[in-house]
């Protein structure tokens, strides 16, 4: 469309609306088709250079045999994937050790970072006294900085002085090893996540239960259908696209958990919670083999997008036939 045809539909627009005020030629002058693309360009810019640029030569590193303390670096094609499926490499071994480990701390903690902020949205969406105090309280420990949380939680594991084992140890139960032994280890990062993170999907279901209109609650109090019958004919239905994205962020945010077992129990015991994300670490920053890194990186990527289409797929809204 030409500045003088935009122009003419803007000044018919506002003589059909009745005010009768004709448009200045001066504004119809300041009008510029670019402009929208100006003020795009700060985000289109970062996207470009902390986005799309460092994914695409991401690429380009995972096709060589990247060591950025050797000035030469031989292209190899796929070399380094292909070592991540041949059980005779180096890289193969560790790499998919890391992603059962991921796979074991994601479907151990996504339940509860689903169902548990689910439960508390539901009573803090009540109206009670001080309820803006709990839902600050809540959502508190979520601003906090993995460093921060790392060293709580490792006064509060520890085995010896830890207060939880002393607590424990008040009631008669032994000491527990939540560093040292498995499966307390787990036990131990997934309620760290869980406690560290349960504010954020918190808010994301106050935010979509308040937009259920409370007139569908009372229409199925009349109707006899009950707390579970409201809950699961109108809450859940209600909550399904923030079911779809709470599950989906979620699930990805604990395929890339590497603060809490870095912190923690550092890979331990043994190398049962190193994950994905500390091989690539390991492999990366300390081997220097930026090349395998980077193709470790995008095949968890890959194993990522899978997920999160199963994940849109299952939890797709079904027309009835």
């Amino acid at each position: 469309m030409s500045t003088a045809t935009a122009a003419n539909e803007v000044a018919t627009e506002t003589k059909g609306k009745g005010t009768g005020a004709p448009v200045s030629e001066h504004k119809l002058r300041l009008y510029k088709p670019w402009t929208p693309y100006l003020l795009c360009s700060p985000y289109l810019l970062l996207l470009l250079f902390f986005v799309l640029g460092p994914g695409v030569f991401g690429i380009w590193i995972s096709l060589h045999d990247w060591d950025f303390m050797l000035p030469q670096k031989p292209f190899i094609g796929l070399q380094n994937y292909l070592d991540l499926f041949d059980a005779q490499s180096v890289t193969y071994e560790q790499f998919w050790h890391g992603m059962r480990a991921t796979a074991i701390f994601t479907v151990a903690s996504v339940p509860f970072l689903v169902a548990v902020p689910l439960g508390v949205a539901m009573l803090l969406n009540r109206k009670f006294r001080f309820r803006g105090l709990f839902r600050a309280m809540i959502f508190a420990p979520f601003v906090l900085g993995i460093a921060v949380v790392g060293v709580l939680f490792n006064f509060l594991l520890d085995t010896q002085y830890g207060l939880i084992n002393y607590v424990l140890g008040l009631v008669g139960i032994p000491a527990i090893g939540w560093t040292a032994t498995q499966p307390a280890a787990w036990v131990g990062l997934v309620g760290m996540t869980v406690w560290w993170t349960m504010g954020f999907n918190t808010i994301i279901y106050l935010a979509g239960l308040q937009d259920i209109p409370g007139e569908q609650y009372e229409a199925a109090e009349l109707d006899g259908a009950g707390k579970w019958g409201a809950f699961r004919a109108i809450t859940l239905p209600g909550l399904r696209n923030v079911l779809v994205f709470v599950v989906t962020t979620t699930t990805l945010a604990s395929a890339n958990m590497f603060g809490q077992s870095y912190l923690v129990t550092n890979g331990g015991p043994g190398d049962s919670t190193r994950t994905a994300i500390m091989v690539m670490t390991q492999e990366g920053l300390r081997s220097f083999k930026m090349g395998s890194a980077s193709a470790m990186s995008y095949m968890l990527a890959i194993f990522l997008g899978i997920v999160s289409f199963a994940i849109f797929f299952l939890m797709r809204e079904r027309t009835p036939k």
